[in-house]
């Protein structure tokens, strides 16, 4: 799928969310069976142009995720290319099992979108974050996970996911006037990072919207410190290709995984588990995430200085990791 370059301010500036919408406008052109299921968040998920255009192509089973995806199920079974979403805590943990029986053991070819994952949704309290979700969903057989770093990129993801033949989960974070992190266009794979800055001193893998923090920080430490940090762009968490992953760190001595989800079973615990083995004795690894608890609440970025994920944060976390011997 190629995304015009000249939409990615218009992307930046209304969000994943509102881009998924537009995503499924376009989709839709070249895929006449799409179905799209919501429980009740098409405003949420800039679904309503979508639904007023294409109302026999869209569906709001209300506030009922679990129902959403036997559905989802039915209408896969019937050959419709079908999407739902929600908002990423009540489209991984509500309906997980039956995601687990319908996508996972019986193979049905569902796309679930979970929009505002990390902790965009701070003030709502921990029960509308979702640093979970990626541990949970990686761990269901055969189903894919993407997570795009801007709007273009969920662009890519929503087609590439309707090309998939599997099931597949994409994860949408961060807000409004967020950052754009792919300036050209570029060959989206499935399981194939993308290397968005190369570098010596240190390299990032980094997944989501936070790469937009991690670029600035890598920028302002080479043109401040004359540091020279690789940034890597993992959109897909699984399948990844491990092999990419163990000949891009052969001759870095600090790697480092960045990501708005808990540390527990997410892109760090992946990264780590491909190196197992496939690291010599003087290379160093450093996970920063979200700690493995339910803290406090509050506003989006007070939640990302909190935990050293905006950039003055990661480029601390940078230069104390390379004090390290």
């Amino acid at each position: 799928m190629i995304v015009d370059s000249s939409k990615s301010k218009l992307f930046s500036s209304i969000g994943q969310r509102a881009t998924f919408g537009l995503a499924c406008l376009e989709l839709i052109k070249k895929y006449k069976n799409l179905m799209v299921l919501t429980a009740d968040v098409s405003t949420s998920a800039g679904l309503d142009r979508y639904k007023n255009k294409f109302g026999e192509n869209y569906l709001d089973v209300g506030i009922a995720e679990q129902n959403m995806m036997g559905i989802a199920t039915g209408l896969s079974t019937l050959g419709y290319n079908v999407f739902t979403t929600t908002f990423a805590p009540f489209q991984s943990m509500r309906c997980l099992e039956q995601i687990k029986v319908n996508q996972g053991y019986m193979k049905k070819k569902v796309t679930m979108v979970g929009i505002a994952s990390g902790v965009v949704l701070g003030t709502l309290g921990y029960t509308h974050c979702c640093v979970e979700d990626l541990s949970i969903m990686k761990s269901i057989p055969g189903l894919t996970i993407l997570s795009p770093s801007d709007g273009s990129e969920v662009v890519k993801s929503v087609f590439a996911a309707a090309e998939h033949e599997g099931p597949v989960y994409i994860r949408l974070t961060g807000g409004s006037n967020s950052k754009v992190v792919n300036t050209n266009d570029y060959n989206f794979k499935i399981g194939q990072p993308i290397e968005l800055i190369p570098g010596s001193d240190i390299i990032i893998f980094a997944t989501g919207s936070i790469l937009g923090n991690c670029i600035e920080a890598a920028n302002e430490l080479k043109n401040d410190n004359n540091m020279s940090i690789a940034v890597i762009n993992v959109h897909t968490l699984k399948p990844i290709e491990k092999k990419y992953i163990i000949e891009k760190v052969k001759n870095h001595k600090k790697i480092m995984t960045i990501e708005e989800h808990s540390l527990q079973g997410g892109l760090g615990t992946t990264i780590n588990q491909c190196l197992i083995g496939n690291i010599s004795s003087n290379q160093k690894i450093l996970n920063l995430g979200l700690p493995d608890n339910y803290a406090t609440s509050g506003e989006y970025s007070y939640l990302l200085e909190k935990y050293s994920l905006l950039k003055n944060g990661i480029k601390k976390k940078i230069i104390d990791f390379l004090k390290i011997r």
